[in-house]
């Protein structure tokens, strides 16, 4: 078994300090192999990430036994995601208690997809702390491209979305093509750019998506 290390403490701190955000999650135990492989999937999908084990919600150091939760963690990893994900865990002890910083990669192999139930895998995307499932458009983005996920300057037609979106509570991609005058293509794939960037947020559970400002 390796020795915790003690030399991460101050980065340690300094995450959870930063509190959960688009590349940190906090998990107080892993033991639901499902619901671990979307935000590894959506970590691996965007920039990468790390999973404190061993802290709560609110940032306070709860401590884990690291060989149980390797165990869920790597059943996860390898069963619960497709393409499998890398993960590299570090042990970490502070005030007695032993923490588990799990690192997730971005991948050079996306999309990666998480097993929901038989037969049923979805992609995740990391927008600030929360693991959002992508539509087949996003996965199409994902396998052809490298997006850049951070906020970027934006072209009058990207700027063009936003102004309809603050003057009414959601855009389909029909209202944005009509008004912008774009082929279904181009406005897709804009309102895709959009989303993975975190100005946008996609709702694909309706008859017609829609989006609306994150």
């Amino acid at each position: 078994m390796p020795k915790p290390k003690f030399i991460f403490m101050d980065e340690l701190q300094r995450l959870i300090w930063q509190g959960e955000n688009d590349q940190v999650d906090f998990k107080q135990r892993v033991t639901q192999p499902e619901k671990i492989a979307r935000t590894m999937v959506s970590f691996a999908n965007t920039r990468g990430g790390t999973i404190l084990i061993g802290v709560k919600d609110n940032g306070v150091v709860c401590g884990v036994d690291p060989e149980e939760e390797k165990h869920t963690l790597q059943l996860a990893a390898n069963f619960y995601c497709d393409p499998p994900v890398a993960l590299t865990y570090e042990e970490i002890e502070v005030d007695h208690h032993l923490v588990l910083k799990v690192t997730i990669p971005e991948s050079r192999h996306k999309p990666h997809f998480a097993k929901v139930k038989e037969d049923d895998w979805r992609g995740y995307v990391r927008v600030k702390d929360t693991s959002v499932q992508t539509s087949k458009m996003v996965n199409k983005v994902l396998q052809h491209e490298e997006p850049q996920f951070e906020r970027l300057p934006l072209d009058r037609h990207e700027n063009a979305a936003l102004e309809m979106l603050q003057k009414q509570p959601r855009l389909t991609l029909k209202q944005y093509m009509k008004a912008a005058n774009l082929s279904e293509r181009r406005a897709h794939r804009i309102l895709v750019k959009l989303v993975i960037h975190g100005y946008l947020r996609l709702h694909d559970k309706e008859k017609e998506e829609y989006y609306t400002l994150s």
